[in-house]
């Protein structure tokens, strides 16, 4: 099995660090919001990533951490911090602003038939363990204090931005991050930012260095080695994670435990509409719960990502769902005419679909494949079986439908005996006039050797 991985710059094979056991921790929701499409993509990535190791016979232990504390509406170390500021604007608490986020990210993700993580640990429960790393940075000389906080000094670690290929000085001379009066250095970040001067925050806490929070960057730290130990395996997010979120991560933590945190960085490109990539910020997003009340499956974003190479663009657009929620249902349609107890292999693409995921995921040739195997002469118990094994990895709940015919209203099962009847007599004219009838109902007519397929479009 073979991963691009982003800290080395190319494609190696995976060896985990424990025989057929891997840590995966991906970079979880800020929970002030729901997530939007372009957030989902990171998880559908990360879970075809922990699908395709069980496939390989790996026992995965994955993290998905929740921010609920500590992430700053600059994306840095100024501005509010996002869960208190949309409290105020729903006058509600930080508590019941970040329960009520999560709960939906949780439906997401279910909906996407992602798979639940061993663990997903919020960044306020984990506030001593936050602490801790802290002080070690700083009794190891990595700290320095301003009047608003406990910064990590960049210049201390030489190997400092090598996650995005940058050297410090270079990150230094094309910092866009302003320096305040008191800041060494543009890529400094805060570790604990303390509670301003007269200003009651919900979220703050006691700590050696006076009473406030902890920076964003720390908690993924903190809590990626406690569940998963140093180094662990695999560690997943969005490309936008790199150059500061990951780079930060990976600072403080070698710093503080002189080990690398991870082996293996694999992140996922963004989802973009025209030249646009989704932004919270911004306010141009899509939800999932949008797209399901304009009529689309969640599934069907999920077959949407799947088209394109995780470390590729997305375009998005209705065009494109449309087209990913019509061969969802024309997948869905044909597993509703295999056998329901399958049995029997198709070796030769069962072969060749391992080496399409094997190959850093490449998810369209998986795709291709099993239209391959639709359309080939094996058996249809034996396609059955190995359908289902190609969706261990796809996800696409392919099992629900398998040889279970669909039901239709009684207009349309009318209207397709009176198909096959005019096909029959060689009616031509008016089996095309049937078929048009039934496609402008919703559905799709394809005709085999064994008979018209209706399938819901």
């Amino acid at each position: 099995m073979k991963v691009y991985n982003t800290l080395k710059r190319k494609k190696e094979e995976f060896k985990s660090i424990k025989p057929k056991k891997v840590g995966l921790y991906s970079c979880g929701p800020t929970v002030y919001n729901y997530a939007h499409i372009g957030n989902l993509r990171s998880y559908i990535f990360s879970d075809i990533l922990r699908r395709t190791l069980e496939y390989n016979g790996f026992k995965v232990r994955q993290i998905i951490n929740i921010t609920d504390v500590g992430h700053l509406t600059d994306d840095a170390d100024q501005g509010e911090d996002k869960l208190e500021k949309q409290a105020q604007l729903q006058k509600k608490s930080a508590k019941d602003i970040a329960k009520f986020y999560e709960k939906a990210f949780l439906k997401d993700l279910k909906e996407l038939n992602i798979k639940e993580p061993l663990k997903m640990p919020r960044a306020t429960e984990h506030i001593k363990e936050q602490i801790t790393l802290i002080k070690k940075l700083e009794k190891k000389g990595f700290t320095y204090k301003t009047s608003d906080g406990i910064y990590f000094n960049t210049s201390k670690d030489k190997d400092y931005g090598k996650l995005g290929g940058q050297k410090l000085t270079d990150k230094k001379a094309g910092s866009r991050v302003k320096l305040s009066s008191e800041k060494k250095n543009p890529t400094d970040f805060a570790l604990w930012k303390l509670a301003p001067k007269n200003t009651k925050r919900q979220m703050e806490w006691p700590s050696p260095w006076g009473v406030g929070f902890p920076g964003w960057h720390i908690e993924c730290s903190a809590m990626s080695v406690k569940y998963l130990g140093q180094p662990f395996d695999i560690h997943t997010g969005g490309i936008d994670h790199i150059a500061v979120h990951h780079s930060n991560e990976i600072a403080q933590s070698e710093s503080a435990n002189d080990k690398p945190l991870a082996n293996y960085w694999m992140h996922n490109e963004f989802v973009v509409s025209g030249k646009s990539k989704f932004s919270k910020s911004k306010g141009n997003f899509i939800t999932l719960e949008q797209l399901k009340k304009n009529g689309y499956n969640p599934l069907a974003y999920r077959y949407l990502c799947l088209q394109t190479h995780y470390n590729k663009q997305l375009n998005f657009s209705e065009d494109a769902l449309d087209g990913a929620q019509i061969a969802l249902n024309k997948l869905n349609g044909e597993a509703r005419m295999l056998l329901s107890k399958p049995k029997g292999q198709c070796f030769e693409l069962e072969k060749q679909f391992l080496e399409a995921i094997n190959d850093d995921l490449n998810t369209a040739k998986a795709l291709a494949i099993v239209w391959e195997l639709l359309k080939s002469n094996n058996s249809e118990s034996a396609k059955a079986t190995t359908l289902l094994k190609f969706d261990k990895v796809l996800g696409l709940d392919i099992k629900k439908y398998l040889g279970k015919p669909a039901s239709f209203d009684k207009n349309i099962l009318e209207l397709s005996k009176k198909r096959e009847e005019a096909r029959k007599n060689k009616n031509y004219k008016e089996s095309d006039r049937l078929r048009d009838e039934i496609e402008s109902a919703g559905y799709e007519v394809e005709d085999t050797p064994k008979g018209q397929k209706i399938i819901k479009k």
